[in-house]
């Protein structure tokens, strides 16, 4: 049993569920009536009487937390023995995990541009330093038109300025670019996280200053303050809101206060298997997974207290608090580092919906079989609050899985990958590629006109066996290569398949 898999029976267990009857057979757990294996149920009268429940609110809060280059695999909870993220994990036991949840474009500014619009980065932002089209809409816009108050808060990276141009830091976002979000206070790149400078406003109330510390951690400060305002304009029947946190950490350079980089001491970490046996690359890999390490038990700390802060001002049972990353970091797997590779350990990020009244008013809990990507996290969180998916979003609403309701449609057999514009930078896939995740564990990226990667990831998790060459799976490479095209096909992008 996997920690993930432990962690969830003793929340069973935990909430007074019985063991289950003498046939160990597989349940879905969003079905499950709570008296199986119970026995003989008493026909006696009650003792008692049933209190009324309160009813859930049909438009909560969503908050959305999110960090930069923040791998699935690096959570406690997925079985990571070098991580400690306790926060985390209890929001994966009491919410909703898509462990399949992959960045379709594992890049800063194309995933932040899918995310916020639910268009594919061919369609909106298609490489590094592109900018949020003008004019384009945006969830934000969404939520203003249904009666909501909507804040971002943090890194943005939206704007298109080009840093040999000068410090990001000091470049300042049109207020007619910011997403149309109501608060708005961030900056566009930063890699020095005690160097951190924040702008928003307009006009005579625009601001631009220095943050007295740690990134994170005065990020946060911020969004508890702004948490505050909505603790207490509900208390007097105020607009639901939906808030943003997007942090820099855990992306480079890797250090964090010195308290958390106390705790990892590089040379007894646990490296993934697939880690190049290099000594050159296991050395690197492992000194900044310690500081790595170190930032995300920071990260996990202040959204505890963002959900300590929810609890206390009784808005917790009335909001979908999301947690995912824009992509991972390969960290010396493959022999690789950072990200915009098609390698788990880039693509898959948490994506963790918690908050509300976990296994009560039809809030589910569990682990879906969800190929989710990052066009998907829009359309689910409007789904979340019963708002209408516009026809210009083209993911997937899979907010059935959090939530007792209908699905909003079919559901996508596999999940699209893709690198429009390269970066150009070191330790980047300088070559544009394309790919797909099935559900039935197979992966397959190529490049134009060639293949490049095949692995079948239930019996290769780590992805050792490149099959895209050996003709025993010829079969099943052009069955992939052939939903490849159809891919290309409905999202009208561009690109040439390999042909057989």
């Amino acid at each position: 049993m996997n920690r993930r898999h432990f962690l969830r029976a003793a929340a069973g267990a935990a909430a007074g569920a019985a063991a289950a009857g003498p046939q160990n057979q597989s349940v879905d757990p969003h079905s499950r009536p709570l008296t199986e294996g119970l026995g003989p149920q008493s026909t006696a009268p009650p003792a008692g009487h049933l209190a009324p429940a309160p009813s859930p609110d049909a438009h909560p809060n969503v908050i959305w937390i999110f960090g930069d280059q923040f791998r699935a695999q690096a959570l406690n909870y997925n079985g990571d023995p070098n991580s400690r993220t306790p926060n985390l994990d209890r929001a994966a036991v009491n919410g909703v995990t898509f462990g399949q949840h992959v960045s379709g474009f594992p890049l800063c500014c194309p995933f932040r541009g899918s995310l916020l619009t639910s268009r594919y980065p061919h369609h909106c932002v298609p490489g590094h330093e592109y900018p949020l089209p003008e004019g384009q809409k945006t969830i934000a816009d969404v939520f203003n038109a249904n009666g909501y108050h909507t804040a971002y808060f943090g890194k943005w990276h939206l704007g298109g300025f080009h840093e040999r141009n000068g410090r990001a830091a000091f470049f300042i976002t049109d207020p007619n670019r910011r997403g149309d979000f109501e608060t708005w206070t961030g900056y566009e790149n930063n890699n020095s996280q005690w160097d951190c400078w924040v702008h928003g406003g307009a006009g005579k109330d625009a601001f631009h200053y220095r943050l007295p510390g740690y990134e994170t951690d005065q990020l946060t400060d911020l969004f508890l303050h702004y948490i505050d305002q909505r603790i207490e304009d509900q208390k007097h029947a105020g607009k639901p809101f939906f808030a943003v946190l997007s942090v820099q950490p855990p992306h480079d350079p890797y250090v964090a206060p010195q308290e958390w980089m106390a705790r990892y001491n590089p040379e007894k970490l646990e490296l993934r298997p697939n880690v190049a046996h290099s000594d050159r690359v296991r050395a690197q890999a492992r000194n900044e997974l310690a500081g790595y390490y170190a930032m995300i038990e920071n990260l996990d700390w202040n959204y505890g207290r963002i959900i300590s802060a929810l609890e206390k001002g009784n808005l917790l049972q009335n909001t979908h608090v999301f947690f995912f990353a824009d992509h991972g970091d390969t960290h010396g797997s493959h022999g690789m580092f950072r990200k915009t590779n098609p390698y788990n350990e880039s693509i898959r990020t948490p994506m963790i919906i918690s908050g509300g009244q976990p296994r009560y008013n039809g809030w589910k809990v569990g682990d879906p079989p969800v190929l989710s990507n990052h066009v998907d996290i829009a359309p689910t969180t409007l789904g979340l609050c019963n708002i209408a998916k516009p026809d210009w979003m083209e993911g997937t609403d899979y907010s059935h899985y959090r939530i007792q309701k209908p699905a909003a449609g079919p559901e996508p057999d596999s999940t699209y990958l893709e690198n429009v514009i390269p970066t150009g930078h070191p330790d980047s896939i300088n070559t544009p590629y394309r790919g797909l995740v099935t559900k039935d564990g197979w992966k397959y990226v190529c490049f134009e006109n060639q293949a490049w990667l095949m692995f079948n990831l239930n019996e290769d998790p780590y992805e050792e066996a490149n099959l895209a060459f050996n003709n025993k799976y010829r079969a099943e490479r052009l069955k992939l290569e052939a939903r490849l095209r159809q891919w290309v096909h409905d999202t009208s992008d561009r690109f040439s398949i390999p042909q057989a």
